[in-house]
C-alpha cells in the first residue's frame, strides 16, 4: 500500500533529525572509497586475501594405505578405473580426480586448463598432506603426471604413465623431432574445429576412432558416452595445450620411478616397432624410467588389459 502524500511541519522536522542522526561518518565514507578504489590498493592488501576454491576437478577418496592420484584422460571420468579401484583400494589410498569439462563434470575453464589443474593438484597434495603420492595418469592425465613430476620432484613419488607423453605431437608426425612450433598452426586449427561442436558432434567424432580405443562394445559405449557429456570448449583448449606443451625438455628433473605402459594393440607389427621408438625417445632423459608396450591393448589400457595393467601397477607401486 502507497503512503500518504501529505505531511506536516512536525513530521518533517522529525525525519530531517533522524537524517542528521544517521548521517554517514567520515569513517563511512572512508570504507565507500576504499570499495571503489579496490583495485588500486589491492597489491597493498593482498596478503590477506583469501584462497581461491579448486574448481579445476573434484576427488573421490577411496581405501586405505599409500596415496595414489589417478588422474584420467581426454573426456573421460573416473569410471575408468572401476576394475584398478577393485584391486588396488585394499592396499592403497585411492584420490580418484574428474577434470572439470570431462564426462559430464561441469566446465569451470576460464583461460588456460592444463596449467591450471597442474597447479590445484599440487595445491590438493600440500592440503592434503600427502607425502610423495604416486601418480597413475591415463593419456591427458599421463602427461600430467609427467608435468607434476617435473615441476615438483620432491612432492611426487612412482609415476605411471597410461598411454600418455611429454608431448603427444610426435605420435601423430610420427617423427621424434617433431617439435611445438611445427604444430602450431594445426593446433589452432584443432581448437577452433573442436570448440564449434555439440555434444552430439563430439560423440560423432569419437566414434570415427573409436576401435584404436577400447576392444569390447561395452567399453566403447562408454568411452563414446564420456565423449558425448563433455565440454567442447574445454576439449578444444586441452587438445590444443597438448600439442603446444613439449614437457621432454623438463622431464629430467623427475627422480622418482616412472613407468610408461604403452599399448599398440591396434598397430600393424611395424608401426609397433615404430611406436616403441617413438615412446622411448620420449623418456630416454628420465634417469629411473622403464618403458613397457602391450601390443595387444588398444588406449585404454585398464580395460583391455586389466589382468595385465594390474600386475604392472603392483610391481611399480611396491617401489
Amino acid at each position: 500500500m502507497n503512503a500518504p502524500q501529505h505531511t506536516n511541519q512536525n513530521a518533517t522536522d522529525s525525519i530531517a533529525k533522524k537524517t542528521q542522526q544517521n548521517k554517514p561518518s567520515f569513517w563511512t565514507y572512508f570504507a565507500i572509497v576504499i570499495t571503489i578504489l579496490g583495485g588500486a590498493i589491492a597489491p597493498q592488501i593482498k596478503a590477506i586475501e583469501q584462497p581461491q576454491p579448486r574448481v579445476s576437478f573434484t576427488v573421490e577418496v577411496v581405501g586405505q594405505g599409500k596415496p595414489v592420484l589417478i588422474i584420467p584422460g581426454l573426456m573421460s571420468d573416473r569410471r575408468v578405473w572401476q576394475s584398478t579401484v577393485s584391486a588396488l583400494q585394499a592396499d592403497f589410498q585411492l584420490h580418484l580426480i574428474s577434470l572439470a569439462g570431462f564426462a559430464g563434470t561441469p566446465s569451470t575453464l576460464d583461460g588456460k586448463f592444463l596449467p591450471k589443474v597442474q597447479q590445484e593438484l599440487l595445491g590438493y597434495v600440500t592440503e592434503q598432506q600427502l607425502q610423495q603420492p604416486a601418480v597413475i595418469g591415463h593419456s591427458l592425465g599421463a602427461f600430467l603426471a609427467f608435468s607434476l613430476a617435473s615441476s615438483a620432484p620432491k612432492q611426487i613419488g612412482t609415476v605411471i604413465a597410461v598411454d600418455g607423453l611429454p608431448y603427444i605431437a610426435p605420435i601423430f608426425s610420427r617423427n621424434s623431432a617433431t617439435q611445438v612450433a611445427d604444430m602450431q598452426a594445426q593446433a589452432l586449427q584443432l581448437k577452433a574445429y573442436y570448440q564449434q561442436l555439440s555434444s552430439a558432434q563430439l560423440k560423432a567424432v569419437a566414434t570415427q576412432g573409436i576401435a584404436i580405443q577400447a576392444r569390447s562394445a561395452e567399453h566403447q559405449k562408454l568411452v563414446l558416452d564420456m565423449a558425448a557429456a563433455s565440454d567442447s570448449q574445454t576439449v578444444g583448449q586441452a587438445m590444443y595445450e597438448l600439442l603446444t606443451t613439449d614437457l621432454r625438455p623438463q622431464v629430467t628433473a623427475i627422480t622418482s620411478q616412472v613407468y610408461l605402459l604403452g599399448a599398440s594393440g591396434a598397430l600393424t607389427p611395424d608401426q609397433q616397432v615404430l611406436a616403441a621408438a617413438l615412446y622411448q625417445q620420449q623418456i630416454e632423459s628420465i634417469a629411473n624410467a622403464k618403458l613397457l608396450m602391450n601390443t595387444d591393448s588398444r588406449h585404454f589400457i585398464m580395460l583391455d588389459e586389466p589382468d595385465w595393467f594390474i600386475a604392472q601397477l603392483r610391481v611399480a607401486l611396491k617401489e
